[in-house]
């Protein structure tokens, strides 16, 4: 059997080291210390972002960022369907009512065109939408200027789901930063880790400051135990946060080697007419956290897939759309097939940052293969 080739594995550099051993030297183990607070400061520092919160998971972020919007039951929030499931169940743990938005073709992100209807529809039905919920796809931008143009002209806050755009930017400007609240992920697969984690960013700092109150399970400023509101044990342990300070320090290499992968797939694919690639647009910057691959038909994506998991490569399809999904599919939904194409046709690629020449050289040859 040959060695297993992974889609997008966590890359250390043992600098992380130095900031868990200082947790350990000081005994600082707990869900507080020197590295969240540092790490806090690393992603403003990066981000341009003015507050954040370090918190065990993407998903809580989010959970977090629509309680600060004031996100209650029966309340609808407009989110992107083509994402995967944590960005949507949050909006559940609320008790709201997520309203899904179809794709467009440029970015594969969130359509303004129907952003706007969705929104016309609801206020014709008497519901005025209370937050926009917002994915930048495997760290590709969404079109801002006009989410952003939408979202202020109807007055709906926009939180920007950046778990896979750390390190993207849109006009020089950081993604996670363009919103009311901006979160991103940690988590193992990212494009940096703290093996789990998540943070919440905001230009308004009273946000950061009361997701992080309700993140130490929301206790009063009192000599003892007292709690006025219910809280959640959502906080970044000093641990975890000390490999993140590490990541941070290497981030723009990280991105740069996942562009790179993209760079070389494009390249050595081009000549196979059935495979296609999405450019970046004038002014956006993705990270390239997975580089991903748009087939001519549904077949052509599975000879692909199936080809690679013989030869114990990781491939991945995108994500299916969450109105496709059987836990969500009772709600409404504004869609063109955008989604559910991509879905059918797209793969995503090995693309971790420690990818090797041999392993990408081996994954082209196989894929190569299918079509010779």
């Amino acid at each position: 059997m040959n060695t297993k080739i992974w889609l997008s594995s966590p890359h250390l550099t043992g600098e992380e080291q130095k900031y868990v051993k200082e947790a350990f030297d000081t005994n600082w183990v707990a869900p507080l210390g020197p590295n969240v607070n540092g790490l806090e400061k690393d992603i403003c520092n990066y981000t341009g972002a003015k507050a954040c919160s370090a918190l065990s998971s993407g998903t809580a972020a989010i959970h977090l960022a629509l309680i600060l919007l004031g996100i209650e039951e029966n309340d609808e929030v407009l989110c992107s369907s083509f994402t995967f499931s944590a960005t949507v169940n949050p909006i559940r743990y609320q008790k709201a009512i997520p309203i899904f938005v179809d794709s467009e073709k440029d970015t594969w992100n969130m359509s303004p065109v129907l952003l706007e209807a969705a929104i016309q529809d609801r206020i014709a039905n008497h519901k005025k939408p209370k937050a926009i919920l917002l994915v930048h796809l495997y760290g590709m931008p969404s079109k801002m200027d006009e989410i952003l143009t939408i979202s202020k002209k109807y007055e709906i806050p926009l939180i920007e789901d950046a778990a896979e755009a750390i390190g993207a930017t849109y006009k020089d400007k950081a993604m996670g930063t363009f919103g009311e609240l901006g979160i991103f992920s940690f988590n193992g697969n990212k494009i940096i880790t703290t093996s789990g984690g998540g943070a919440l960013v905001s230009n308004n700092s009273n946000y950061c400051k009361k997701a992080t109150f309700l993140a130490t399970q929301a206790r009063d400023d009192a000599p003892h135990y007292q709690h006025s509101q219910v809280g959640y044990n959502y906080r970044m342990s000093n641990i975890a946060a000390g490999i993140g300070r590490g990541q941070m320090e290497v981030l723009d290499d990280r991105v740069e080697a996942r562009r790179k992968n993209f760079e070389f797939y494009k390249k050595e694919l081009a000549s196979i007419k059935e495979i296609f690639f999405v450019e970046e647009p004038a002014d956006f910057y993705a990270n390239r956290w997975l580089t991903t691959i748009l087939t001519d038909s549904y077949e052509t994506r599975e000879k692909i897939r199936i080809a690679l998991e013989k030869e114990n490569i990781e491939s991945r399809p995108l994500w299916k759309p969450m109105h496709l999904q059987p836990v969500f599919q009772e709600y409404p939904a504004y869609v063109d097939g955008t989604s559910e194409d991509l879905f059918n046709r797209g793969l995503c690629l090995p693309s971790g940052s420690n990818l090797k020449d041999e392993e990408s050289q081996r994954t082209v040859y196989h894929i190569k293969s299918i079509f010779n």
